[in-house]
């Protein structure tokens, strides 16, 4: 065998590594998708819990600390 192709060998070992890989990920993504459908509100309560941390809309009903509208409308004639 040449070293040309020891380098091929051992670059398709690594693609198949990877796909295993992505495909390991998938079935991760996969299993909260399903987890999600069967109790949504273990979801919502993760989502509400990550949008406090982040100061996001569903920290605070939409509104910033100053009571003032998330977005500010303007009308354009």
């Amino acid at each position: 065998m040449t070293t040309t192709d020891d380098h091929l060998r051992e670059g398709v070992e690594h693609l198949q590594a990877a796909a295993l890989e992505m495909i390991a990920a998938a079935r991760s993504f996969l299993d909260l998708a399903e987890d999600a459908v069967k109790q949504p509100a273990d979801l919502r309560a993760w989502v509400n819990a990550a949008a406090a941390r982040a100061g996001g809309p569903g920290a605070g009903g939409g509104r910033p600390e100053n009571g003032e509208p998330g977005v500010q409308h303007i009308r354009v004639s």
